[in-house]
């Protein structure tokens, strides 16, 4: 039997190899970056080392971790938006701008996803992508399984309507 650091950090190794790929397609699909997936994953485990302690004492590890990706990506999406604002007030408007959105011909999953506001495109991917249950969702998210219902059946409506109604339903394997 090794010394308690010596556990702690064979056990965390044990958690780092069953949950990183999970924890990366996460951030992937709750930013749509695929280049910032791994980075977030990476980030999240660093976090989840500095205070293994007190996650390796919670109720669901694996849970823990999602919150902890879930608000790595949040911050990243609040800074990308905080600074495209910024950009947006210096960038000069161009005369020759188009009035409408240049809509692509096909709206692949990945960019209806990114349509959504967070909340909503995290308790999609959580319970769809993920399968996890509402109470699940909540405590990765830290809101009520009342937010968690009420924003996944608004962002499945919203999909819905970017995707339609037979890719929707394809999307979350025939359930509503």
């Amino acid at each position: 039997m090794g010394t308690p650091a010596t556990d702690a950090r064979a056990e965390f190794q044990e958690f780092f190899e069953r949950h990183y790929a999970e924890l990366a397609r996460l951030a992937h699909l709750l930013t749509g970056e695929a280049d910032a997936a791994d980075d977030l994953a990476a980030d999240a485990m660093l976090a989840l080392w500095h205070r293994w302690d007190r996650a390796r004492a919670a109720e669901h590890p694996a849970a823990y971790a999602r919150g902890v990706v879930a608000n790595l990506a949040r911050s990243r999406i609040r800074s990308a938006v905080r600074e495209r604002r910024r950009v947006a007030l210096f960038w000069s408007r161009r005369s020759d701008a188009c009035e409408g959105p240049d809509v692509p011909g096909v709206v692949d999953v990945q960019e209806a996803l990114r349509a959504l506001p967070f909340r909503k495109r995290a308790c999609v991917v959580l319970r769809h992508a993920f399968d996890l249950s509402e109470r699940d969702t909540s405590l990765v998210l830290g809101i009520s399984v009342g937010t968690v219902k009420s924003q996944t059946s608004k962002g499945m409506a919203e999909l819905q309507r970017l995707l339609g109604p037979r890719a929707a339903a394809d999307l979350v394997g025939g359930r509503k």
